[in-house]
C-alpha cells in the first residue's frame, strides 16, 4: 500500500513511518520543519528513515495546492495525519499558529481526502479534549465541552470536522486521542526531556501543582503499534465509518513517581521548585482503552521503568555535551 504520514519529522510521525516501511509499504512523509523546537532534531529523526520506499516532501498543511497535487499524484491507500501545532502552554503565547496548523491545516487534509479519497484517514486528536472533566478514567463517550486550552479546542474541532466530512462525503475516518507519549527521540518541550536535561546539567526542575499531578504516560512503541493496527483495520470496512478512540497505557502515574524514575536512571536527585497549577493545565489524565482493546487487540506492553530506562539511555547518547 501507499501511505501518507504528515508530521513525518515529528516524534510520533517518524516512528510511525518506520513501522509502515518495516511492514513493506511505500511511505510519503511531509513536514514543514518549523522552528517550534529545533529543526535539527527533526532532521536527525528523518536521517534515521531508510530512503528505500520512502519519499520526504517539505510542505505545510496550509499549502492546499501542494497537498492536492500530492494526493492526486499518489492515490494514497492510507493517510495518517500527525502534523499539528502541539503544546498546551505555547497556545497561550501564540494562538494563531494553532488555528493555522490545526484548523486550516486539517481542513485542507479533509478537502484533499474528499477530492482523492483514501481507504482510511487516521488523524491525531488529544487527551486534552477532556479538559476540566473530573470523572476518570476518561471515556470517548464523555462530554467534552470544557477545554482548558486553545490547543484542546482545536483538537476537539478536528473531531467535529471529521464527523461532518464523514456525514457529507462518506469518508472513512478514525481519530486517536493520544495520552502523554514519551520515549527516545521525543519532543524537547515535554516533561521527560525537560526534566532529563535539567537533571544532567544540575539545574532545578519546575514541578507544577506542587507535584500533585498524574499522567497516563504511554511509551512510543505502544502508541505506534496502536496506530498501525487501527490504520490497517480501517481499510477493509464495507462501508465508511467515523471512529474515535483513546490511545494510552490506561494507567495514570504520579508525577513525583515519574520524576523519581528519571532520577534513578540518571543517578542524580533533582532540585525541585514547587509551583502552582499553570493556566491550561489539568491535574490528571487517564485513558479508558477498552474499545481499542476490543476492536484491534491493543494492549500496551512497556511499563514505566522499562520505558524510562530506554529513554534515558538514548538521551545520554544523543546529548553528549
Amino acid at each position: 500500500m501507499k501511505i501518507l504520514v504528515t508530521g513525518a519529522a515529528g516524534f510520533i510521525g517518524c516512528e510511525t513511518s518506520l513501522a509502515f516501511l518495516k511492514d513493506g509499504h511505500e511511505v510519503v512523509g511531509i513536514d514543514n520543519l518549523n522552528d517550534y523546537y529545533t529543526p535539527q532534531l527533526k532532521r536527525d529523526r528523518l536521517a534515521r528513515i531508510p530512503q528505500n520506499h520512502f519519499r520526504f516532501v517539505e510542505c505545510s498543511l496550509a499549502d492546499k495546492d501542494a497537498l492536492l497535487a500530492l494526493f492526486k499524484e499518489n492515490s494514497f491507500d492510507i493517510v495518517v495525519n500527525l502534523a499539528a501545532q502541539a503544546g498546551v502552554r505555547y497556545s497561550l503565547i501564540n494562538p494563531q499558529s494553532y488555528v493555522d496548523s490545526n484548523i486550516t491545516g486539517f481542513l485542507n487534509i479533509l478537502e484533499c481526502a474528499r477530492a482523492y479519497p483514501p481507504k482510511h484517514l487516521v488523524y491525531a486528536s488529544s487527551s486534552s479534549v477532556y479538559g476540566r472533566n473530573t470523572e476518570t478514567p476518561f471515556r470517548t463517550t464523555d462530554r467534552v465541552e470544557k477545554p482548558s486550552s486553545l490547543y484542546a479546542a482545536t483538537k476537539r474541532s478536528n473531531e467535529l470536522m471529521a464527523e461532518t466530512y464523514h456525514h457529507l462525503f462518506q469518508l472513512n475516518l478514525t481519530g486517536l486521542r493520544f495520552f502523554t507519549v514519551y520515549g527516545p527521540w521525543g519532543r524537547p518541550d515535554m516533561s521527560p526531556w525537560l526534566f532529563a536535561n535539567a537533571i544532567t546539567h544540575d539545574k532545578p526542575i519546575k514541578v507544577f501543582n506542587n507535584g500533585k499531578m498524574m499522567r497516563d504516560f504511554t511509551y512510543i512503541d505502544d502508541i505506534v503499534e496502536g496506530i498501525r493496527r487501527i490504520a490497517y483495520n480501517g481499510t477493509e470496512k464495507s462501508e465508511p465509518l467515523n471512529r474515535l478512540y483513546n490511545i494510552g497505557r490506561g494507567e495514570p502515574i504520579k508525577l513525583m513517581d515519574f520524576i523519581a524514575t528519571l532520577e534513578k536512571n540518571f543517578g542524580k536527585i533533582a532540585e525541585k521548585i514547587m509551583m502552582p497549577m499553570q493556566p491550561g493545565d489539568v491535574e490528571i489524565t487517564w485513558a479508558d482503552t477498552e474499545a481499542l482493546e476490543k476492536d484491534i487487540g491493543y494492549k500496551p506492553s512497556i511499563d514505566l521503568d522499562t520505558g524510562i530506562a530506554r529513554f534515558a539511555e538514548w538521551f545520554k547518547s544523543y546529548n553528549k555535551d
